[in-house]
């Protein structure tokens, strides 16, 4: 069946229908961007970072945005400055990565954003972003950057997968049916808030 996210119950989904939701219509179209975006998170160090470097080597585009304020525990430094300095120690070199650092959840990584990417790119010149984060983050991630970014730039999905919330696996881990939980419900009623926009998806009956 096809319905809106704002019509759908946390609490009334199945699996199956979770798993669609989050999960299904994420593939990498491979396409070249103007940039590659990262938001961060407490891990984003061990998941995006790898992903993101893979695909500025690959050619995919020529500058990463790293987003992020948060200081988490074990470190000094706001997500997107620690990102930066793997980034270079990995050998992106410092002249090709922005960074945004004072957005402390997903829709002010997209807001906060904008600036940065005016003022090193111009949004006028930008045709198309290249997202990587997490596989569960990704529905809500793209729902926010097509709410808040100028309506003429397109996105390339680039997923990726943590150990405990994989499309296959993530039913199997209390900690993964937790962390999935979440983002469903964050997700749905973001959406019935009017925080980002409404989208149709498609789930089993």
């Amino acid at each position: 069946m096809k319905i809106n996210i704002s019509q759908l119950h946390p609490e009334k989904l199945s699996d199956m229908q979770i798993t669609a939701l989050l999960f299904n219509n994420l593939e990498d179209d491979h396409k070249k961007g103007d940039c590659i975006f990262v938001p961060g998170s407490s891990k984003a160090v061990i998941y995006r970072l790898p992903k993101a470097v893979e695909l500025y080597k690959a050619g995919r585009a020529k500058k990463i945005l790293f987003s992020g304020g948060v200081i988490w525990e074990g470190t000094d430094l706001p997500e997107a400055t620690l990102l930066r300095d793997k980034a270079i120690e990995l050998g992106v070199p410092a002249e090709d990565i922005l960074v945004e650092d004072v957005s402390l959840h997903t829709k002010e990584n997209v807001l906060a954003s904008l600036l940065v990417l005016d003022r090193a790119l111009g949004l006028h010149h930008i045709q198309r972003l290249i997202v990587v984060t997490t596989n569960i983050h990704m529905r809500r991630m793209h729902l926010c950057l097509k709410t808040f970014m100028p309506s003429w730039i397109a996105y390339s999905l680039c997923v990726v997968n943590d150990t405990t919330t994989k499309q296959d696996n993530w039913f199997n881990h209390a900690y993964g049916r937790k962390r999935v939980k979440m983002e469903t419900e964050k997700l749905i009623n973001y959406v019935k808030l009017g925080y980002i926009m409404d989208e149709e998806v498609e789930l089993s009956e």
